[in-house]
């Protein structure tokens, strides 16, 4: 996973290795239907069922660990027949419509099929999974039926589902607690003990230690309803359910609080708004509550927790639409930073959270990712943040609440970041249970040479020393606002000395792109790969380069159609179904081509922009997935699925939203009080573009945006404050 174990190690031929995600099974194979709600997510089919599987992804998960591994529904012991599966538009439940198969027993009257209506609803509130499903007889004759639940726990750790092998477990336990309760616990060897309680309304004719049977007798034209919950409970913790309709209501409530205060878009072209609204859900259901406030965890199945680079980017790239979500990043990671040495979690003083696992693999240490700091560029990243978080609000407040952590980000990226003092920084796991690759690309085979050689580490990414030249600018304007000018000054003068040093070092004239990496030995990997991109985003690269790493991007060996690969067709390493080598990512899309915007390739940013909405709109809710293979663009069909892509991803959900700031050159001056659009372009598939709730300062704006042959035009809808509208072509 990108930063988030891929297949880690140190050999070319070490292809299962430690943190690496089994597949055996592809998540692509069935539909499935995802649930996220603070700390727990549930992955369940189109029928709202869990089918036991040990290493499928099926189940309610709490904390990275797996509190209901099976949960079928069955009448009469036959599955219902399946009418529509869908999650509701704000992603707060699902919603299952089926009906009863052809049932026929010896002792009762036959039901053919399609006579009673199954309305399943399922949905995640506070550590809890309600289910609740409800019968309606179509039938003028009165029905007997079985409704029955199979369950089961296995409280297995994450990283066992993803196929961890693990030669101990704890032990489990399951009691039938009177006629409506069973509860299965976990002893495990943290010495943490985890229970799900099973309780149901209203109580069944017979319940067993996995299943529970109602006898229901649904007169003529008639109702029936039974409910599930299941409640996840760690350690001292004891929920209570709350009856089904209110815990619905206050799962909506919930829902629209965490919510955040979103400037809302619309548009002329009603697939893009379906897209853009799919975008700004799937970051509204990621989106935990942590003590610092709002932080979007990474994706689920395999993801749903803290993960510091994927958190910085998601709040980037939502900056415009949404600053507080970059303010409770910010704040979150400042309460994790590293304060000491830690070999074991690749931890140095200064150094910005990678991961943070809650699970008990973690705890006990067979995984090293309870908090876990090893990578390269989260530190730069969350100065970089910082930068543009104050330059989008003007929040001086929280910048010097958090000034200490980017002092200390900062000597982090000068002495344990550069530790052969050559300028540049670098990364080289501490011990052997670490990631081997430490950028965003951490696959094992994710860095090496034109020859295929794999790269010696200690390595420097190109794109790392972009963000720590962008970092100190950032931290220079910062340093000015507080009051420290002369540290200002050096840091100006530190970032410019950075650039030069890597114009020097980076560039390849022979694939006309930067270097993929220097490695040990300074060495550079001279791989035309999409990180060059990165270096346009940070604005380390000179005007001419970025033009030539544009015009490379996008030819044909390295945009597929849908979007620029990870590592351009040709290249000894590329195949278009690994994870980094040859795939294509929306996230990393999104990155380039905010670069692109960035040095006035509004035409460039464009194409991807296009490649973009066109993939996101021949997927299943229309939702961009963590990413997809790099096979070059067919005619008449979507991009071919990557087989444990994680969706929704929240990088990936907010890629539309930093796409259309890319081609609007949307910025804002809060000293100036202004919002200002650098040469603005809308798609093909877009005529009109309603911006509502654009908050400037203290002042908000609705605009509406609507192209012409001649170009874009602006105009001012709604004004509430003096904000000022400027627009340069």
């Amino acid at each position: 996973m990108h930063g988030h174990g891929g297949a880690e190690g140190e050999t070319d031929t070490d292809l299962l290795c430690e943190h690496y995600i089994e597949a055996e099974t592809s998540l692509v194979e069935q539909a499935i239907r995802t649930l996220k709600q603070g700390d727990a997510f549930a992955v369940l089919d189109v029928n709202g069922d869990i089918r036991f599987k040990p290493e499928g992804p099926g189940g309610i998960f709490f904390r990275d660990t797996r509190y209901l591994s099976r949960a079928e529904l069955r009448i009469d012991g036959k599955q219902p027949l399946l009418l529509s599966s869908f999650c509701r538009d704000d992603n707060s439940g699902l919603m299952v419509d089926m009906t009863n198969p052809d049932i026929r027993t010896g002792t009762q009257t036959p039901l053919p099929r399609d006579l009673i209506a199954i309305q399943r609803t399922k949905f995640l509130l506070h550590g809890i999974g309600y289910d609740r499903v409800g019968l309606r007889s179509f039938d003028s004759r009165p029905h007997k039926v079985r409704l029955s639940f199979h369950f089961d726990a296995d409280f297995r750790d994450l990283f066992e589902v993803r196929g961890a092998h693990r030669p101990h477990r704890g032990e489990s336990f399951i009691r039938v607690l009177g006629k409506d309760k069973v509860a299965f616990s976990y002893h495990g060897l943290d010495g943490v003990v985890r229970r799900s309680k099973i309780q149901f309304n209203p109580v069944p004719q017979r319940l067993e230690e996995h299943a529970a049977f109602f006898d229901l007798l649904l007169p003529a034209q008639g109702r029936a309803a039974v409910e599930m919950a299941v409640c996840c409970e760690e350690g001292a913790e004891t929920r209570q359910p709350l009856r089904f309709i209110k815990g619905f209501r206050a799962s909506r409530r919930w829902s629209r609080t965490i919510s955040l205060h979103t400037a809302r878009i619309e548009s002329s072209n009603h697939l893009f708004n379906e897209v853009i609204a799919r975008s700004f859900s799937d970051i509204n259901m990621l989106i935990s509550q942590t003590p610092q406030g709002f932080y979007p965890y990474a994706g689920v199945p395999w993801y749903s927790t803290t993960f510091g680079r994927d958190g910085i980017l998601t709040a980037m790239m939502m900056l415009w639409v949404e600053p507080s979500l970059a303010k409770g990043v910010l704040l979150h990671l400042a309460a994790h930073q590293a304060q000491d040495f830690d070999p074991a979690s690749d931890a140095q003083p200064g150094k910005i959270l990678h991961e943070r696992r809650q699970g008990e693999m973690a705890r006990t240490g067979e995984v090293p990712f309870r908090l876990y700091y090893g990578t390269i560029d989260a530190t730069p990243l969350f100065i970089m943040l910082a930068g543009r978080y104050y330059e989008r609000t003007g929040d001086l407040e929280t910048i010097r609440a958090i000034w200490p952590n980017l002092e200390a980000a900062l000597r982090w990226c000068d002495d344990y970041g550069d530790r052969d003092k050559d300028g540049f920084v670098e990364y080289m796991r501490e011990t052997e249970a670490g990631l081997a690759n430490q950028g965003w690309k951490d696959s094992h085979d994710s860095m090496f040479h034109a020859d295929g050689r794999l790269a010696e580490g200690p390595i420097a990414l190109c794109e790392v020393q972009s963000y720590v030249y962008a970092a100190k600018k950032s931290a220079a304007l910062l340093a000015n606002a507080l009051g420290h000018p002369a540290a200002g000054s050096r840091l100006l003068t530190e970032a410019e000395a950075l650039r030069v040093k890597f114009e020097d070092n980076f560039w390849c004239e022979d694939i006309g792109s930067y270097a993929l990496a220097l490695d040990a030995h300074k060495k550079p990997c001279a791989v035309a790969a999409s990180n060059a991109g990165h270096a346009l985003f940070s604005g380390i690269a000179s005007l001419e380069r970025a033009q030539r790493v544009a015009t490379a991007l996008l030819d044909s060996s390295n945009f597929s159609g849908w979007g620029v690969r990870t590592v351009a067709q040709g290249e000894v390493r590329y195949n278009p179904m690994s994870y980094h080598n040859g795939s294509v990512w929306p996230h990393d899309n999104a990155v380039i081509a905010a670069g692109f915007a960035d040095y006035g390739l509004k035409a460039q940013a464009l194409r991807i922009f296009t490649g973009m909405y066109d993939a996101a709109v021949t997927q299943e809710f229309r939702r961009l997935p963590e990413l997809f293979c790099g096979f070059p663009r067919r005619q008449g069909r979507g991009p071919i699925p990557y087989p444990v892509a994680c969706s929704p991803q929240a990088w990936a959900a907010s890629t539309t939203i930093s796409l259309l700031a890319s081609c609007l050159g949307i910025k804002f001056d809060i000293a100036r009080n202004e919002v200002c659009f650098q040469n603005p372009v809308l798609p093909a598939f877009i005529d009109e573009l309603v911006l509502r709730n654009i908050d400037v300062g203290e002042s908000q704006l609705d605009l509406c945006l609507r192209r012409h042959d001649a170009g874009v035009t602006v105009n001012i809808l709604r004004r509430q404050g003096d904000a000022k509208v400027i627009f340069t072509a």
